[in-house]
């Protein structure tokens, strides 16, 4: 293969472009403009080529189920100084792994007769046969046959155990009744009639039990034959997909900038001990890495966009660009990236601690603060500068002082306890959902409707903390009033009244199709990020733990 077979010189002049000095945090960044400009590149020949079909779900015209993709471009230098770019595509683009403008797989599973392809077609079969069967009426018969039976044999088992029972009490009530009227010797003649009536019943009650037992045990032992017939075929699968998923991760080695190379086994092991996920190294970034390294080019800048509808659960919106995931990528862009100069990660670093804290009230129980945008409520793992240590700094002797949270991103009023007995009585109030919040945000689109109700349960995304999901199996309840306050500059205000309390739920509620299908201005996780994410917590209105008083405070947001 050619070293510039995937290598696409750019259209424009970037001749007046400065070259970053250092790579791209692929989990945090905003996109170089060198990278921005082969993302747009990219974008405009999706739109225009015709070398293969793919339903976005941006029209109707599509074909098949809808499914929007997630695309990448990694600025490259060559060996003779000449800049462009790599594109690649996370996945399976058409059904297909071989397309000539986006980088090959690291391993094309899907390659005529390779190993995979055949060992999914005896998986295939293997899931068929086992479809079959327990669909069969064969096996439904067999249980239908079994619960009728011990249905059948249970009544009469009762039944037969009420007579026994009615007889043994008969014979009860005539040896009380005729033991005084009787002879010692015709009274003992009559016991000794009554105990062969009893052993009589007992020996019939243990004769029905094991003709019952008989007839339910060959019953039984059918279901039990094809029961066992399908959990042998499943124990099948079960080994054969974990041998097929270990021979495919002896495929996945990965290079990085220092001229190493690590199988994708070692690469999570190393990381935090765990075992890859399926599908690890198929995202669009190591796709692009590897080839750049395999044909000597130095990777300069890297970009990830969304292209089509966004899945039903989590969002992703048509041409904005996304972090790496984190649960697949994560380990190993980690290794990929090493020997090269990277963008330090931003969320490990302390830039708070110029920023004040505002406070508008004060009382020997209660603080109330009025929280900056990008500050902490609590330290994190890096940073530590955050309410609760400012507040603590001031007074070291102080309760739990935080009684709730805002996201970092998101300013407004936060109530902070001043010592342990207030922080209870207005924790309690929280738990309760007597507490009334509002928040004000600005959304990035128009509004037509002028109010309603969302409701959308919400859990987090496993494979990309801390992006949260909407999920009807798994999500807690949310659940959000919110009302149209004004439209400004094709931009919408609103104000949210939450009526639970979820990580991210206003953004997700804003963003999502379900909801009002916009996200806030500035919301780098669901949306595009700006100067700030332009969510605010407005008011808050709560009863004193002293006073006994309700106490409502209200701060405008500085957007």
């Amino acid at each position: 293969m050619e070293n510039n077979t995937y290598f696409h010189t750019f259209k424009q002049d970037i001749s007046t472009i400065e070259l970053p000095t250092r790579f791209t945090f692929p989990f945090c960044y905003e996109p170089h403009p060198l990278a921005a400009m082969a993302a747009q590149e990219l974008q405009h020949y999706i739109e225009k080529q015709n070398e293969w079909t793919h339903n976005f779900g941006l029209d109707s015209t599509g074909e098949g189920l809808p499914i929007g993709k997630m695309f990448g471009v990694l600025v490259v230098k060559k060996e003779d100084e000449e800049i462009g770019y790599l594109a690649a595509v996370s996945g399976k683009l058409a059904g297909s792994n071989k397309n000539q403008h986006f980088v090959p797989p690291i391993f094309d599973m899907l390659e005529d007769n390779s190993f995979f392809l055949n060992e999914e077609v005896l998986l295939n079969a293997l899931n068929r046969k086992i479809e079959n069967l327990e669909a069969s009426a064969e096996l439904e018969n067999a249980k239908r046959n079994l619960d009728l039976l011990k249905s059948e044999w249970g009544e009469s088992h009762d039944a037969l155990k009420s007579k026994l029972k009615a007889q043994k009490k008969n014979r009860k009530e005539t040896r009380t009744l005729l033991k005084p009227r009787l002879s010692d010797t015709d009274y003992a003649l009559l016991m000794e009639d009554m105990q062969r009536q009893s052993l009589k019943d007992k020996q019939q009650l243990q004769r029905f039990q094991y003709e019952m037992h008989i007839a339910m045990k060959q019953e039984s032992d059918h279901l039990q034959e094809l029961l066992s017939t399908i959990a042998s075929l499943k124990e099948e699968r079960k080994i054969r997909s974990g041998n097929l998923q270990k021979r495919l991760f002896e495929q996945y080695n990965f290079r990085n900038a220092k001229g190493q190379s690590k199988n994708v086994v070692d690469v999570f092991q190393d990381f935090d001990n765990t075992t890859p996920p399926a599908g690890a190294g198929e995202c669009a970034a190591p796709k692009l890495l590897q080839y750049a390294y395999e044909n000597k080019m130095t990777p300069v800048a890297l970009a990830e966009f969304w292209w089509g509808c966004s899945p039903a659960s989590e969002i992703r919106r048509h041409k904005n660009y996304y972090p790496a995931c984190r649960k697949k990528c994560e380990p190993i862009l980690g290794y990929m990236l090493e020997g090269l100069v990277v963008d330090p990660n931003p969320m490990q670093q302390e830039t708070t601690l110029a920023i004040e804290l505002p406070q508008i009230y004060e009382d020997e129980d209660i603080i109330i603060i009025n929280k900056p945008a990008e500050f902490l409520s609590v330290p994190g793992i890096y940073v530590k500068d955050s309410v609760y240590n400012r507040v603590l700094q001031r007074y070291p002797e102080a309760g739990p002082i935080i009684i709730h949270r805002l996201d970092m991103s998101t300013s407004g009023v936060m109530i902070v306890a001043k010592n342990k007995a207030s922080h209870k009585f207005i924790q309690d109030q929280f738990i309760q959902h007597t507490i009334k919040k509002t928040y004000i945000a600005l959304l990035d689109g128009i509004i037509e409707t002028n109010s309603g109700l969302i409701d959308l349960p919400l859990r987090v995304d496993l494979a990309d903390r801390p992006r949260q999901l909407v999920c009807y199996t798994y999500g807690k309840p949310a659940q959000t009033k919110w009302e149209k306050m004004a439209v400004e500059n094709n931009q919408t205000r609103v104000r949210f009244y939450p009526l639970t309390g979820r990580t991210h739920q206003l953004r997700m509620h804003a963003v999502h199709p379900k909801g009002l299908n916009t996200p806030i201005v500035g919301d780098d996780l669901y949306g595009r990020k700006a100067n700030r994410l332009h969510l605010h917590a407005a008011s808050i209105t709560f009863i004193h733990p002293s006073s006994k008083q309700e106490m409502t405070f209200e701060i405008d947001p500085d957007f």
